[in-house]
């Protein structure tokens, strides 16, 4: 069976099994105050354009999403995110677990759009009652979003306009950043992201970590005792230097600049690419136009049926009683060999 399933099912780049090899009995300091922890912060900073940030180093999405939005907010506000946002769909309620509900907008290509986030906090001020209601104390965004498409810096620009009328921090959910930053056609860089966000977070473990997130503060503005609310939330890694050193090995620039981090992201992208192009030729019907990584694809039931028998591939939404949407995620590590096999397999 080919595994066209996540981006996330290999484990990592072996850059970093080597590295950890190497220092795997060296005594350090514990809860991400160690050297590499420290030395992965600043070339993040660097990438980043964006030397007050503060970089804090996390094991996965769910409990970064939770724990940002948990100490961001008061306890009577909400997240405002897009009706297929992560935090919405496929968090179990992670957001709302900590007492914070999630206010959804209807979704552009998996947007948000800033007009229809502005008329959205106009009207709630507007009524009489809202101190009766909750809040919209921040917006989440994911860049690839649920469904793969991208902001442009426009966009990006005017949700931080709307976000700063309404001094409501501006989110984004870089579970997948790899692929949109090096994704064809795009205009959004890392130091747009951190100029225009209040807090973002690079994504490891979709990306070619064995596990990691690393959370940015963009603007020196990392609440006060974070780490201590962070370990109140159970979410304070011991050996945080096992996350800091693979984010410093991915982040290490070769001589011509590349990183590991934009190879990955490349090599998906230029993968996902071929695949498009394939399913195009052999008259496939495409769900959306997505430039990253995720290729969302229409079929019917017995091709869905057909295909399931020799690929690993995910179920995304019913279209209609006859058809379904089904997604090929390639990533960091996807060999040419595993498309032209799915290529042959289609």
């Amino acid at each position: 069976m080919i595994n066209f399933l996540n981006d996330y099912s290999e484990g990592c780049f072996p850059e970093i099994i080597e590295r950890l090899s190497e220092i795997n009995y060296r005594k350090t300091i514990g809860y991400g105050t160690d050297e590499f922890c420290a030395a992965a912060a600043e070339k993040i900073k660097k990438a980043c354009g964006c030397e007050e940030a503060q970089v804090y180093f996390m094991a996965g999405g769910t409990q970064t999403n939770q724990m940002v939005a948990d100490v961001l907010l008061d306890s009577f506000d909400g997240v405002v995110a897009v009706e297929s946002g992560h935090v919405n769909t496929h968090e179990a309620g992670a957001i709302e677990y900590t007492g914070h509900k999630v206010l959804t907008l209807k979704g552009h290509d998996g947007k948000v759009d800033a007009e229809e986030l502005d008329r959205y906090v106009t009207d709630y001020y507007n009524d009489g009652s809202y101190e009766h209601m909750v809040r919209p104390g921040m917006v989440y965004i994911s860049h690839p979003t649920e469904v793969g498409t991208l902001y442009t810096r426009h966009e990006l620009e005017e949700l931080n306009r709307v976000c700063r009328k309404y001094n409501m921090p501006l989110y984004l959910d870089g579970a997948r950043l790899a692929y949109g930053l090096t994704a064809e056609g795009t205009d959004v860089t890392l130091e747009d992201i951190a100029r225009l966000t209040d807090v973002f977070y690079i994504g490891g473990t979709k990306c070619g970590t064995l596990f990691g997130e690393a959370i940015v503060w963009t603007k020196g503005n990392q609440p006060f005792r974070f780490n201590t609310k962070v370990k109140q939330h159970g979410a304070m890694l011991a050996k945080g230097w096992l996350a800091g050193e693979q984010f410093d090995v991915i982040f290490t620039p070769d001589e011509k600049g590349d990183t590991l981090y934009t190879k990955g992201g490349k090599n998906a992208n230029k993968l996902a690419d071929k695949l498009k192009d394939a399913l195009a030729s052999k008259g496939y019907r495409m769900y959306n136009s997505s430039p990253t990584n995720q290729v969302f694809v229409i079929v019917d039931n017995e091709t869905m049926k057909k295909l399931s028998e020799k690929a690993v591939v995910g179920f995304f939404e019913k279209f209609d009683d006859e058809h379904t949407v089904i997604r090929f995620v390639t990533s960091w590590a996807s060999a040419e060999s595993d498309i032209d096999e799915l290529i042959n397999v289609l």
